[in-house]
């Protein structure tokens, strides 16, 4: 009588089925990723069932030879969860970002949201996200770099979920460390904008130049003030 391998699992007893699922829940190596320098595939069966850390490895007491099959749920997780704290660190190599901005954009491309926490979480705690630290570059690159206006700069900071405190401590050390002048870089930016609206009526240029400058966020004040010197300047070199 010839015994298909189908029938032989049928015949065989419940002991030795478990035997066979034993064996083949068996590590039979622990290689380094291609290309992801610090991250280690688990080899079961010649295929690899997880990519891990070194701590992860470490932590679950992972070896060659050990029998896993008590620990697939915990593997799953901890490689999911892995995966999500790399993507996020990728990103941040590629541009700053505060936690609740990273956050989102994890979640936008499909991550979920219990891994992204946890990840966000790692990070800080790790030192690579720190919205104080974003913020403060933020704001000068802003006020230094482009003379965006205070209010401007908050804006921009709450749309990328930084808390008004934080941004605001950010901004005023910004403006302290560089001794920011204010009504001088209202100022400079009145001069670009009118020179570019030199062949208008004065009522008309004083209109948009106003307009202008008053949505970019600048103190009112400051404007009026601004207005004045740059039609000042602007009038002695026509003279």
């Amino acid at each position: 009588m010839l015994i298909t391998p189908t029938a032989a699992s049928a015949l065989a007893e419940p002991s030795d089925l478990d035997n066979s699922r034993d064996i083949m829940s068996v590590i039979s190596g622990i290689i380094p990723t291609p290309r992801h320098p610090g991250r280690f595939d688990v080899i079961v069966e010649g295929e690899a069932i997880a990519t891990l850390s070194i701590d992860i490895i470490e932590r679950l007491q992972l070896a060659v030879g050990r029998n896993v099959s008590a620990l697939t749920e915990r593997i799953a997780l901890e490689a999911a969860q892995l995966k999500v704290y790399d993507r996020a660190l990728n990103m941040l190599a590629f541009r700053a970002r505060s936690s609740a901005e990273l956050a989102r954009t994890l979640v936008r491309k499909g991550e979920e949201k219990a891994h992204v926490d946890r990840a966000v979480e790692r990070l800080k705690e790790h030192g690579f996200l720190d919205d104080a630290a974003f913020a403060q570059s933020f704001a000068r690159a802003k006020v230094v770099g482009a003379s965006q206006s205070r209010r401007r700069v908050q804006q921009e900071l709450s749309r990328k979920g930084v808390a008004r405190d934080v941004s605001d401590a950010a901004i005023d050390n910004v403006f302290e460390e560089e001794g920011v002048d204010a009504l001088a870089i209202v100022a400079e930016a009145a001069r670009k904008k009118l020179r570019s609206l030199a062949k208008l009526e004065p009522a008309v240029q004083k209109r948009r130049l106003y307009g202008f400058l008053a949505r970019r966020g600048y103190d009112g004040e400051h404007i009026r003030s601004a207005m004045k010197i740059a039609g000042e300047e602007l009038d002695a070199s026509e003279q």
